[in-house]
């Protein structure tokens, strides 16, 4: 009978990746999330029942264990951006990470994949990289022969940030950043879902990797490359982080007041998170201590960036037929 791995978080941006490429190497998938209904997405990724969409709260003791018995592996993909509320960053990132690890540890499961963020340090000014970092060493206490892997931004066809600002481009002539000189190292997601694939195949030595694409730049040459592949012309503006502070504030003032309905666009804490470098610290193990060879934002995102082109799909040949000639 095929192995069994248990995805908490398998239907999100890069745990189906995870998943298509275990179901793929011939796992049986268990895929938990929140609401199952919604993950039905990740079905087709294997044969018929080889990929299972199950129900589960990761706050749960019973519920974490429940869908992690018979597994002879777990990964842990599931984040959270919210500081507050039941889903805090405490909640999902520390707690949360360490119930799925200390159950992991007392089921007999084999192996463990983390999925934590470049950043994590319990030191830092942003209590979302501080609830990374506690989230690790949970993780670690429980069970330390796990794999963590630690991504900068993570680029895709389903990513929030290059679909994000590409949609931004559509409202006026100026984009809008806050820490424009601060440097990403983008990585694919698909390199991502290779190594946490390597992770529970036991094919990558336990220990903690910070994953990186091939090239560093800063946030405002990442946006000129974006505007480059949708063939728009806007200003990008640097908003300064005090302002940018002010900002938030009253973003978050708002969302306070609306009970949730209105979302900050962006968090003080997230303002403090930008004013560090999101890339890969030296003498960390990479992606090349995996043999993976990382795939650069210039491969893949004008297949997936077009729609945001002033002629989407057709705008190359727009663009040919303007050379035509009158007959």
């Amino acid at each position: 009978m095929s192995k069994l791995v248990t995805i908490y978080g398998g239907s999100g941006f890069v745990g189906r990746y995870i998943v298509r490429r275990l179901a793929k190497a011939g796992w049986r998938v268990r895929v938990a999330v929140r609401r199952p209904n919604e993950a039905m997405h990740v079905k087709p990724y294997g044969a018929v029942g080889q990929v299972e969409p199950v129900f589960c709260n990761i706050r749960d003791d019973n519920s974490v264990r429940s869908v992690m018995q018979g597994a002879d592996a777990v990964v842990n993909c599931v984040g959270t951006f919210d500081k507050g509320g039941r889903n805090s960053f405490q909640a999902i990132q520390n707690k949360g990470a360490e119930r799925i690890a200390r159950i992991a540890a007392e089921e007999g499961v084999a192996r463990m994949v983390h999925i934590s963020a470049i950043g994590a340090d319990e030191d830092s000014d942003s209590l979302y990289s501080q609830s990374k970092a506690q989230g690790e060493q949970a993780v670690l206490s429980h069970m330390p022969q796990s794999v963590i892997l630690r991504p900068s931004v993570v680029f895709g066809p389903e990513d929030a940030f290059f679909n994000r600002f590409a949609a931004m481009t559509r409202l006026g002539p100026i984009l809008p950043v806050v820490g424009a000189d601060t440097k990403f190292q983008p990585v694919y997601v698909d390199n991502v879902a290779e190594a946490a694939a390597m992770g529970v195949e036991g094919t990558a030595t336990p220990g903690i990797y910070e994953l990186g694409g091939p090239d560093v730049n800063s946030f405002r040459d990442l946006m000129q490359e974006m505007l480059g592949v949708i063939s728009r012309r806007r200003l990008i503006v640097n908003i300064p982080f005090w302002l940018a502070s002010v900002m938030a504030t009253g973003m978050e003032a708002v969302q306070f007041l609306t009970g949730g309905l209105v979302k900050a666009q962006i968090t003080r804490d997230q303002v403090r998170s930008l004013r560090r470098d999101n890339v890969v610290s030296d003498g960390a193990r990479t992606l090349a201590d995996l043999g993976i060879k990382p795939i650069a934002t210039e491969a893949v995102l004008p297949d997936y960036l077009w729609r945001f082109r002033p002629g989407g799909q057709y705008k190359a040949i727009k663009d040919s037929a303007k050379n035509l000639r009158a007959g």
